[in-house]
């Protein structure tokens, strides 16, 4: 792998966000930690080496230590250690090629199912048979997930979220065995990096960053310029549907959403929920 020059953190902030971020002092290996953190990217391109097993349990073990609603602990990690099971779910999310070539692949799950079963076992009605069921179970595997990768790019691992399992999720949870009130929440490919991982750029912070007050004053105009912006710097490869749509001499983020959500995603994800005995009420 041949390593690119490492940005200092705030020349890795103005590239992701264009604007000017200037990090107070702290100590080096703060500022360090920072640096690693602003300008991470995505990894869909691995070595062939293995995660060895101590280090994935280690990494697992650090991100279930991340915060968890009310201390319920309401997610779990289910790594495919077996080939053919890596295989078998890279089948299920169609248009996802590299997750087969993953050396490691995890999926991260929401579980109510737990919680339910402490109120069978001390006779104690379950009184919150809602939709803030899913939500509490799916931030809390957010949360685990997102400390996991930052846990693994500090050892040097890359990683790339697959939101693809809830394409078909009752496929995912038979694959994984997972039994009522558990779903897949989101997988995540892991191995070390063919190569330096680009740093994405994002939406300025006075669009995304508020103070006090949500405010969506000039957010069509900072859209716009920061269209032109990533389509310079960070052209797409490809334009999504062009027989419905056509091909966009100006094609940029914002079209590249609308033409992506232009076409049903995952609508029959709530119709599984119900299927698994969640409430979403």
């Amino acid at each position: 792998m041949t390593d690119r020059p490492d940005p200092d953190l705030n020349d890795a902030l103005m590239e992701r966000y264009g604007d000017a971020v200037d990090a107070p002092d702290m100590p080096a290996d703060v500022r360090q930690s920072l640096r690693r953190m602003a300008s991470r990217g995505s990894c869909r391109r691995f070595q062939p080496t293995p995660v060895p097993d101590d280090l994935l349990q280690t990494l697992c073990a650090v991100a279930l230590a991340a915060p968890t609603k009310s201390d319920l602990q309401q997610r779990d990690i289910v790594a495919l250690k077996s080939e053919d099971r890596r295989a078998r779910l890279a089948d299920l999310v169609a248009g996802q090629d590299w997750v087969a070539a993953a050396p490691m692949v995890l999926v991260f799950c929401g579980n109510n199912r737990r919680q339910r079963l402490l109120h069978d076992w001390h006779d104690v009605p379950f009184a919150n048979d809602h939709m803030d069921a899913v939500i509490n179970a799916a931030a809390d595997a957010a949360i685990a997930m997102a400390a996991f990768v930052t846990a693994a790019e500090a050892a040097g691992l890359g990683c790339c979220p697959i939101s693809a399992v809830r394409n078909d999720a009752a496929a995912v949870s038979d694959l994984l065995g997972l039994p009522e009130h558990v779903f897949p929440f989101a997988g995540l490919a892991v191995g070390y990096p063919a190569h330096p991982p680009e740093i994405a750029m994002r939406l300025p912070l006075h669009v995304t960053c508020h103070v006090d007050t949500y405010r969506e004053d000039g957010l069509k105009e900072s859209v716009a310029a920061y269209d032109v912006r990533r389509a310079r710097a960070q052209p797409y490869n490809r334009q999504r549907f062009v027989a419905t749509f056509g091909t966009s001499d100006t094609y940029g983020w914002s079209e590249d959403k609308v033409r992506q959500y232009s076409q049903p995603e995952r609508a029959e994800f709530g119709a599984f929920l119900r299927a698994r005995g969640f409430q979403l009420d």
